[in-house]
């Protein structure tokens, strides 16, 4: 058979390139430069492995055939389309070869189980040029999404180093197809809670790894909602956003979320199943303020709270927990009760034990100020 088919090789080849245009619409274009080419030596090598095989143990794809089937596997994803355009193709071509046999040969002389035997035979080694490409093209895939992960990892150490005097940041948003926004947030989630981080930021978030913690920028042009997104991707992660700044001050906000990491400020309220909120740093800003000098802090603690010295633990911590919240709401008994889930009436008996203990004090400002300072630090 092969030696039959050899001369008309060059015939069947012509034959499937001018063929796939029609079965493949994808491929409706000229059969020319390097596209046309590569489609070409697929076609020819594929043929010419094909008729060398019947009466060899040599395997179904040489190296060199299986790194043009790989080759056009990759193609595929550099062109944008998807892998079933090209294997139906090759089965394109598998239908045409086998007309091309029965013509060439007279298959009414043929035993029934040979031309079966020949027909599994070609369908076999379409498969294996099948899975040539498909390995290609998952290759191309993988070493695509590695390199857009890196060019993605370096925009963000761009953005934090504040570099836009030669317009770099913007050619490799560009690059990466990442829109650059007026204004972004710098968020850090510890290791143990990164996973599936990236799917659930969407592309619009940039992530890399920095010491013990992920690092997101995010863009934050539509406050709320994108406030709203970003509780919902970082909801659960024990994350710590910072505030709000243009792109060029990034390395503000990821500085500001450090800091609240470096002195504890508090993670956000309990959600439904558990999860915990992220950290928002322009909801501690006053906490964050106190916490930079603990020292100090404790010492004014110990001076304004020494009225309270000597009271039962649970006496102090109900009357510190009153105080904090009278300073807050000003006095107004309705939202200080609401606040503490007690009634009214009690709220005034604890008050009237505060202004016996604090006596005049409590009518300065400036008191009152450093009072609540020192409680919104934890201090109690």
């Amino acid at each position: 058979m092969s030696a039959v088919l050899r001369p008309v090789v060059g015939d069947i080849v012509e034959a499937i390139i001018e063929g796939i245009p029609r079965d493949v619409p994808v491929y409706a274009m000229p059969m020319e430069g390097r596209f046309g080419q590569g489609v070409r030596q697929g076609v020819t090598v594929a043929l010419n492995r094909f008729l060398d095989l019947p009466g060899t143990r040599l395997p179904a794809l040489s190296e060199d055939g299986k790194w043009v089937y790989e080759r056009l596997g990759r193609g595929e994803v550099r062109s944008g389309r998807s892998l079933e355009s090209l294997l139906a193709a090759y089965r394109y071509g598998a239908r045409v070869t086998f007309r091309a046999i029965s013509r060439t040969i007279d298959v009414s002389r043929l035993p029934p189980e040979t031309l079966l035997a020949l027909g599994e035979s070609l369908f076999a080694y379409i498969d294996e040029l099948s899975a040539a490409s498909a390995q290609g093209y998952a290759q191309e895939q993988s070493e695509r999404a590695g390199e857009q992960l890196r060019l993605r990892g370096e925009l963000l150490e761009m953005i934090l180093r504040g570099d836009s005097s030669d317009g770099g940041v913007a050619r490799l948003a560009a690059a990466v197809g990442w829109t650059l926004p007026e204004v972004v947030v710098v968020a850090l989630v510890p290791f143990p809670h990164v996973d599936g981080l990236r799917a659930a930021l969407g592309p619009d978030g940039l992530v890399a790894e920095r010491g013990t913690d992920v690092v997101i920028v995010f863009p934050f042009v539509s406050r709320k909602p994108r406030r709203r997104d970003l509780e919902r991707a970082l909801r659960g992660r024990r994350a710590i956003v910072g505030p709000a700044r243009p792109w060029q001050q990034a390395s503000e906000s990821l500085h500001l979320a450090t800091a609240a990491g470096a002195h504890g400020v508090a993670p956000g309220p309990e959600q439904p199943h558990g999860d915990t909120a992220p950290v928002w740093v322009e909801d501690h800003l006053a906490e964050l303020v106190v916490q930079a000098e603990p020292l100090a802090t404790a010492d004014l603690a110990r001076t304004r709270l020494a009225p309270l010295d000597g009271l039962r633990p649970a006496v102090r911590e109900r009357l510190t927990e009153t105080l904090l919240a009278w300073l807050r709401h000003q006095g107004q008994r309705a939202p200080i009760a609401d606040e503490l889930f007690v009634h009214q009436q009690t709220v005034g008996y604890r008050v009237a034990q505060l202004k016996e203990l604090f006596g005049d004090a409590l009518e300065d400002p400036e008191v009152r100020f450093e009072l609540e300072l020192v409680l919104r630090a934890g201090h109690r």
